[in-house]
């Protein structure tokens, strides 16, 4: 199999190549940021809220934005999908990292990027035909502070929850907050439907800001849907919800058809890809 490329602060590598150091602050510290993105062909789905929430995400941290910023990231996704000919559904992973240098305390906050591909099964947004089988993960809560929106380089809570979701045999499980509420999943965000409103768990419950998040949300407002995203919830709304379904920026929505002996319909879920389709690919 070929290598593929990656690209690092503007170079492409083979995706073999060995590019940073022990002091590494993303390798030591979890000093970063990163955003996944769907991308078909060289067309970049919702970039510009992409790199809207990284930038954020950087100030935040006191990184230095470098000049020309998106500019440059775009431009290196489009030459990193053509390089690696990457024409239909592609994955592609952007992280920023401040530079190396000081313990806890940084030396400096100019920062490197990390730009890495990979290929999708369909160029589009699909839902699952297989509805997914879900639970609870309470045995580390995920704290809402300034940061929980953003995609860090800490991702234990996540990693956690993902060893809890193999180890039950579910496809995907919800994390809670320090308060007992539900936030989202292990890689997505969550939302549920009951009696044609839709609901989702409040960012300052500690949710993503996620992308998918709020173009859902923007959707089912055009459709003429009540939409609460404000929302503190608990597990026991769950159990009363007609549907649920989870969203990220690669997958669009899953449906979900089972939390422990419940069963849910995707009826939402089915109208709510159709229109985003419409609205991530209108040259299809």
């Amino acid at each position: 199999m070929n290598s593929q490329q990656l690209c690092y602060n503007g170079i492409f590598y083979p995706d073999t190549t060995a590019l940073f150091t022990a002091d590494n602050r993303a390798f030591r510290y979890g000093d970063s940021l990163f955003e996944t993105i769907h991308c078909n062909g060289t067309q970049i789905q919702f970039f510009e809220e992409h790199m809207e929430r990284l930038q954020l995400g950087m100030s935040h941290l006191r990184m230095e934005i470098p000049d020309n910023f998106s500019h440059t990231i775009e431009t290196n996704i489009k030459n990193l999908i053509t390089k690696n000919k990457s024409f239909l559904g592609t994955r592609i992973r952007l992280s920023v990292f401040r530079n190396s240098g000081g313990l806890y305390t940084p030396q400096t906050n100019r920062i490197s990027f990390l730009i890495e591909s990979s290929k999708l099964d369909s160029p589009n947004y699909y839902l699952n035909k297989k509805g997914l089988k879900i639970g609870l993960f309470d045995s580390y809560k995920k704290a809402s502070n300034s940061l929980s929106g953003f995609k860090t380089g800490n991702s234990l809570p996540f990693i956690l929850a993902g060893l809890h979701k193999t180890e039950m045999k579910w496809d995907d499980c919800l994390l809670l907050n320090e308060r007992q509420n539900l936030v989202e999943s292990v890689s997505s965000n969550l939302f549920i439907v009951k009696d044609g409103i839709l609901y989702t768990p409040s960012l300052e419950s500690g949710a993503i800001n996620g992308i998918m998040r709020e173009q859902i949300i923007q959707i089912a407002l055009n459709l003429g849907i009540t939409v609460y995203d404000d929302c503190i919830m608990k597990p026991e709304q769950l159990m009363d919800a007609d549907e649920i379904f989870l969203t990220n920026a690669i997958v669009g929505i899953r449906w979900v058809v089972a939390y422990e002996e419940r069963r849910y319909f995707n009826r939402s879920a089915k109208v709510l890809i159709e229109e985003l389709n419409k609205k991530a690919f209108p040259k299809n």
